[in-house]
């Protein structure tokens, strides 16, 4: 644990990129940070069930249980846990600028598309392919940013292209960029940050 970056995940659903964050530090591919909250806003979210087999502390924060208080519970269980670096994971909530900014150039999300084409308000999920396929692109992909108050609007990490087939669908289109894109740069871009994070502290 010494010398390493402090991780809360945020996530809503299955949780594809936590287990793409999971195991790449099994293998390295993150050495300078360590995950160690997995927070949902919502208590069925099968992304909790990969948190705690594999050890991981997590914590449930709903809009439902807490209101207009979501934020700031959010806010204090990240800070309890230590986290120096928040990852949205498939979060499904917009967070507002007071979020944001308590922790600036500190949280990184992994948009399924190329920043700046089919982003922000609106632009998620499947949402996403199916306008990439009604525009008729022929190549996608998928952005690491940093967020900041403006939905997709922070720093661009990493990006990485993924080709558009014939036949795809938004559901096939959705499944390889996740494997050939999302699961690839989001652990690499954690650990860049992580690094990062490690080296302005020295």
């Amino acid at each position: 644990m010494k010398g390493k970056v402090k991780i809360a995940v945020l996530v809503s659903g299955g949780g594809t990129n936590l287990q793409a964050l999971i195991d790449a530090e099994k293998s390295g591919t993150i050495k300078s940070g360590k995950i160690t909250l997995v927070i949902s806003n919502n208590a069925d979210a099968y992304a909790l069930t990969r948190a705690k087999n594999a050890g991981i502390e997590t914590r449930v924060i709903t809009k439902a249980e807490y209101g207009r208080n979501f934020e700031k519970e959010l806010i204090s269980a990240v800070k309890a846990a230590g986290a120096e670096l928040i990852v949205l994971a498939g979060f499904m909530s917009i967070l507002s600028a007071s979020f944001t900014s308590e922790f600036a150039d500190r949280i990184i999300n992994v948009h399924p598309a190329l920043i700046p084409s089919f982003c922000g308000k609106g632009y998620y999920g499947l949402k996403v392919h199916e306008a990439a396929l009604a525009y008729g692109v022929k190549i996608t992909g998928a952005t690491v940013h940093f967020v900041n108050e403006i939905p997709d609007g922070g720093k661009i990490i990493m990006q990485k292209a993924v080709k558009v087939k014939e036949n795809d669908t938004a559901k096939s289109l959705q499944q390889r960029v996740m494997r050939e894109a999302e699961w690839k740069i989001l652990p690499r871009s954690c650990e860049k940050v992580c690094k990062k994070i490690l080296r302005e502290k020295l």
